[in-house]
């Protein structure tokens, strides 16, 4: 388990499941509310988590089945709301409303993106802090080293790589923290001289 702070907001990330999914709680240093990212797995070590401070939502990334083997446990246990991008919902084990353009974890808003190419509803979520603060949550859109899988297809591929150019390279700073679906964190900056060379490859 790995605990970051950022101005008015703890994050929790812990690694779950047979693939090592990271699971992220947000939780809002004001208020006490709570925001799960992928209930990916083992719900009852995530409900430990989570704790006696209740949990209000729970976003998951995309549709893929290793992001929401804990979904439908976590929100009957704690009520939370379930959202995800309404192209991506139907594929989910307890219905999603639709998060829109920004999540609010008590005082601290999240703003939406949608990155298709990975899943066609995949998003990320971006925190902003009135310190300059970035981070991002990219699901399995963006990892260390290149953009998610898109099993070839070049269609998809080009999707994925112009939504991350331009809607998180081209309006987030290089300073800003990247927290992957799977593996290790990044940042923009470490990642940014290398998007021509994965235009390059293809994946």
């Amino acid at each position: 388990m790995q605990v970051h702070e950022a101005a008015g907001l703890t994050i929790t990330k812990v690694s779950v499941g047979p693939i090592d999914n990271n699971v992220f709680l947000l939780r809002c240093r004001s208020t006490g509310k709570q925001l799960m990212i992928d209930a990916a797995a083992e719900p009852d070590r995530l409900l430990e988590l989570v704790g006696d401070g209740g949990l209000e939502t729970v976003v998951t990334t995309h549709r893929h089945a290793d992001h929401w083997q804990a979904l439908a446990a976590v929100v009957e246990a704690t009520g939370a709301v379930s959202l995800a991008h309404p192209v991506d919902a139907p594929g989910l084990p307890v219905p999603a409303g639709d998060p829109g353009e920004v999540v609010r974890v008590g005082e601290v808003e999240l703003e939406v993106v949608h990155l298709a190419g990975h899943t066609p509803g995949s998003i990320a979520l971006v925190y902003r802090g009135p310190d300059g603060d970035c981070r991002v949550w990219t699901g399995d859109s963006l990892f260390p080293g290149g953009v998610g899988n898109t099993q070839g297809d070049p269609e998809r591929f080009a999707s994925l790589i112009g939504d991350v150019e331009t809607k998180i390279f081209g309006r987030l700073p290089d300073e800003t923290i990247v927290y992957p679906g799977h593996g290790l964190d990044t940042t923009l900056g470490r990642e940014r001289p290398e998007l021509p060379a994965w235009r390059a490859r293809g994946w």
